[in-house]
């Protein structure tokens, strides 16, 4: 049952309003409405009709609380309970949520913001409220997340995220090497994700539960890798006042992930191709040999087929670790895939740093789809974390990127770096190794490579005049 109404004096109310300010509350696109000192409604502009079904005469006299706000300015808006309204408690409010209720039942979401009204004397005569309908914002608010979860549910995988063909064939990829427990050799530019990769590799593997050991080869000099590696007993070596085990023991009966393994030494090289061959190792100046059960991923920006060619690198050694070859696609080779990568990075780095940031402008995306991306992933998610900071909070727009100055090369520029590419075209064992695990789709193994299927099918010609 509504509450009783009480006339209102409305004073000089009563006489013909200002006609500038009376044309204005009414080109107003927002809900207008006043209220006096004892909450009950004086003015009701055309808008609030349109939002609540409620004439202006149905309202002017009742309390404000009719409308039944849910949150009014953050508190229950509810005369019994509150007879003197909120917004008279704190002064003036902006930005408040809430849903209110029309006169057929069905409810709006709004946003109010509202002030005191005083006369020149400082007398209070009431409070003025604007109201905005955000049905359809909320609306989308609401799809977006849904398609947000829904993409990173289906495209998301071990913390790979894309759908792009080339990553669908190297997820699966991932899949068959887990099932087995040969060696595993990825391959990439820097920044591809070849660490995640390969920690896919151990979750996909029955050594999922064992220990999953990273060493980055191009960190240490030959004498500390070597002991890094294997350990080493006391008095090896000056500084060695005591025993110490090495990455092979301490991921024992799970992988041993070796990054960057193209910048090892020949030395290093032969102890390793021997613990691949026989499976025990010896501790830096110890003459025992130690068990190793372990599986062994590594991964290289290099191509390793090339080093093999110039004696850099054991051809042996390299056909043991590259038993199933995996190629990490970079950025550009799957562009389309920017906007799902930004928005799940974007994602994880507010949840982390506790921020609230809406998301990209058409503007802003429409420049990381622009981008280049030397860095591939890991550059675009140092892009996310630099814009979030930058942005404070508000929707991340061009000015935002780290990037912003440089204009970058056109969007259609991006799928194809040729020019870039041929002057360091692959080897031969590489583009078979790309067309393997493309499953002999060239469209696929273009993309992985980073160029176009025209580039590709040039490549192949010139190792092969006979290709179709």
């Amino acid at each position: 049952m509504s509450a009783p109404r009480k006339p209102v004096d409305r004073g000089d109310s009563e006489r013909d309003p200002d006609p500038f300010l009376s044309q204005l509350l009414k080109t107003l696109p927002d809900g207008v409405f006043a209220v006096d000192t004892d909450c009950l409604v004086t003015y009701w502009n055309e808008q609030m009709e349109r939002l609540t079904g409620y004439s202006s005469a149905d309202a002017i006299g009742r309390p404000c609380s009719f409308i039944k706000g849910d949150a009014c300015f953050s508190k229950r808006c509810d005369a019994d309970v509150h007879p003197q309204c909120h917004l008279f408690e704190d002064g003036e409010v902006h930005g408040s949520r809430c849903t209110i209720e029309r006169a057929d039942g069905a409810t709006v979401a709004v946003l109010k913001n509202g002030r005191l009204m005083r006369a020149p004397d400082g007398r209070l005569l009431g409070g003025i409220e604007t109201v905005t309908d955000i049905t359809r914002l909320v609306r989308l608010e609401h799809e977006v997340e849904r398609l947000r979860s829904a993409c990173t549910a289906s495209t998301a995988r071990w913390g790979l995220v894309g759908r792009h063909p080339a990553m669908a064939m190297l997820y699966d990829r991932i899949e068959t090497a887990g099932r087995t427990d040969v060696s595993v050799l990825v391959q990439g530019e820097t920044g591809t994700g070849k660490e995640l990769i390969a920690a896919a590799i151990h979750q996909a593997s029955a050594r999922r539960d064992g220990p999953f050991v990273r060493v980055s080869c191009a960190a240490l000099p030959e004498g500390l890798l070597e002991s890094e590696l294997f350990g080493h007993v006391r008095g090896a070596f000056s500084g060695a006042t005591h025993e110490r085990i090495g990455r092979f023991e301490a991921a024992n009966g799970g992988t041993l992930f070796l990054d960057e393994i193209g910048d090892i030494s020949p030395a290093v090289q032969v102890k390793l191709l021997r613990v691949l061959q026989d499976h025990v190792f010896e501790k830096v100046g110890s003459n025992e040999r130690v068990q190793s059960n372990i599986r062994v991923i590594a991964a290289t920006n290099k191509d390793l087929a090339s080093l093999v060619r110039t004696g850099e690198f054991r051809a042996d050694l390299y056909y043991r670790i590259a038993v199933f070859p995996l190629l990490a696609p970079s950025l550009r080779a799957r562009f389309e895939d920017i906007p799902l990568l930004a928005e799940y990075l974007l994602t994880r780095a507010c949840t982390l740093r506790g921020a609230e940031v809406p998301g990209f402008s058409p503007a802003a995306m429409k420049r990381l789809m622009a981008w280049p991306w030397p860095g591939n992933v890991r550059e675009l998610e140092h892009a996310v974390e630099y814009a979030i900071a930058v942005a404070n909070g508000a929707l991340i727009e061009v000015e935002h990127l780290p990037f912003a100055a440089s204009p970058g090369p056109s969007l259609h520029a991006i799928p194809s770096t040729d020019s870039a590419r041929r002057a360091s075209r692959p080897s031969r064992e590489a583009i078979q190794a790309a067309l393997a695990q493309a499953g002999g789709h060239r469209d696929v193994a273009a993309a992985q490579l980073g160029v176009s299927r025209m580039t590709l099918w040039r490549w192949m010609k010139s190792f092969d005049p006979s290709e179709p």
